[in-house]
């Protein structure tokens, strides 16, 4: 009995072993494959996104109602705060889009009013000059039609013209 236990134990020990060696080399393998489809994925994407040039995109978003119930901004205004307001800092061009926006005021009403997004691409090492170009068309705008803001977004983008 004490022989057959021995033989069953030695045998277990050398099937662990075994399996142990067996998923050790195996590992390696299959991690080295998930790299492998891993790097590929992120060449592609790369290769995909390498195209163009680094720029920032900035889009502003103007609301037309004036909060101390005056007329709303009209179009004609709108465009001439464009090409007094805006143009000059970026003469290289814009783009506007007509909207309709929606946001909750401080009372929790939803409020619901025609807007304007502004689009803006600049190369992006021209940011810091860029910033405060556009922190002054914000300011202008919220003081010339009392607004009580206009939204900023920035993002970074690769851009081919």
């Amino acid at each position: 009995m004490a022989l057959s236990l021995s033989r069953i134990s030695r045998t277990r020990l050398v099937v662990t072993a075994a399996a142990t060696a067996v998923l050790a080399v195996g590992a390696p393998a299959a991690y080295a494959s998930l790299d492998t489809e891993s790097h590929a994925t992120k060449t592609a994407a790369t290769s995909t996104v390498s195209r163009g040039t680094a720029y920032t995109e900035t889009r502003l978003l103007f609301g037309t109602e004036r909060p101390d119930g005056g007329p709303d901004v009209t179009d004609k205004q709108f465009m001439a705060f464009i090409d007094d307001e805006v143009t000059p800092s970026f003469p290289d061009g814009l783009t506007v889009q007509d909207g309709r926006g929606q946001w909750r005021d401080s009372n929790g009403k939803i409020e619901r009013e025609r807007s304007y997004e502004l689009i803006l691409l600049y190369p992006t090492p021209q940011a810091h000059k860029r910033d405060a170009q556009i922190e002054e068309i914000r300011t202008d705008y919220i003081k010339e039609y009392g607004q009580d803001s206009v939204a900023r977004l920035d993002d970074r983008v690769r851009v081919d013209f």
